[in-house]
């Protein structure tokens, strides 16, 4: 049943290889959203997209970039893995509104408005205070609804989260980060956040990042199922899915690359744990090709129907990006 289903991971910054490729598409996920970036400016994002169009020329025969929902159904028809790109912070907009709509047209179809630091736009989940979103975060929000980019709050605080669900027209995406009843870290979301996004027709992808989960690298496929359970009871199904923060084998400067950009020079820690210095041990349960297909068995036994289970796997996620990506019409 796994096998016939739209299967999507909401986040995965991985090395981007040909081996890599033939585990995804062997792991029967249809479609991955990849992080592009985190601290590049435009100009750097160009050069990302000029590799990630390079990965696609060299590996057609098993990937396919995702510019609408549509080239979605066509990646499952054809057997290959579609990749649609984000960004992980507002970096690649610079200080420039127009921007907006440029790198929607090159292909970047999710972007966040912070990444845990304060942004042009809004607050990042590590800061002390959080102000909310910014006068500019609210042009930017007006004019990523106009053009159809979708707005992510994944790294983003809990006003400053707020904020962007109300101020935003269009439906936005927590695209990986959990509930904070289930493990407190600062990035995960609270029940206020959480029904709020719910109201509004947004969406939450469960992270596998063990930093943000219950009993950490040791967190068993039933506790992460549990919570996904507790979640669906409390604001539905339809606004749940996977984005599985997935790095595997990148090295530890690709990760003090995500925590310290260019504006530290010391280790950022996050959560204020020397303990979080290096990439966590991975869950026994989703290290090889057979992690969704566990989610997927797993939600089956904690009483989810096949129905239920394929929407959180992958079908609220293309829902939501067949709605999300259409710009709106002058």
């Amino acid at each position: 049943m796994y096998n016939d289903h739209i299967i999507i991971d909401g986040l995965q910054y991985c090395h981007w290889d040909r081996p890599y490729f033939k585990r995804l598409q062997a792991s029967g996920i249809t479609a991955v959203h990849a992080t592009m970036v985190y601290h590049e400016d435009a100009r750097q994002t160009l050069t990302r997209f000029g590799e990630w169009n390079r990965l696609f020329e060299q590996h057609a025969d098993l990937i396919m970039p995702v510019r609408c929902a549509d080239d979605i159904k066509i990646a499952k028809a054809t057997h290959k893995v579609g990749i649609f790109l984000g960004a992980q912070n507002c970096s690649p907009i610079d200080d420039e509104i127009d921007l907006i709509a440029i790198m929607r047209q090159q292909g970047l179809l999710i972007m966040q408005l912070t990444y845990n630091n304060q942004s042009l736009l809004a607050t990042g989940c590590y800061e002390q205070e959080d102000n909310g979103v910014t006068r500019f975060g609210k042009q930017a929000i007006a004019e990523m609804n106009r053009v159809g980019m979708i707005i992510d709050m994944s790294h983003s605080a809990e006003r400053s989260t707020l904020e962007a669900i109300d101020v935003s027209s269009r439906p936005i995406c927590i695209s990986h980060a959990n509930p904070s009843f289930a493990h407190s870290a600062r990035r995960n979301k609270s029940n206020q956040v959480i029904r709020s996004l719910a109201r509004r027709k947004g969406l939450i992808g469960f992270s596998l990042y063990p930093f943000h989960l219950p009993n950490g690298s040791q967190c068993r496929l039933d506790d992460f199922c549990r919570m996904v359970a507790t979640t669906a009871e409390m604001v539905g199904v339809e606004h749940l899915g996977i984005g599985s923060d997935l790095c595997l084998n990148q090295p530890q400067s690709v990760l003090e690359w995500m925590r310290n950009g260019r504006w530290s020079k010391t280790m950022d820690y996050g959560e204020g744990n020397s303990n979080n210095s290096g990439w966590p041990e991975s869950l026994a349960w989703f290290n090889d090709q057979h992690g969704m297909e566990n989610i997927y068995q797993g939600l089956i036994k904690h009483g989810f129907n096949d129905t239920e289970t394929a929407q959180i796997l992958g079908g609220n996620w293309f829902n939501f990006l067949q709605q999300g990506l259409v710009p709106i019409a002058h």
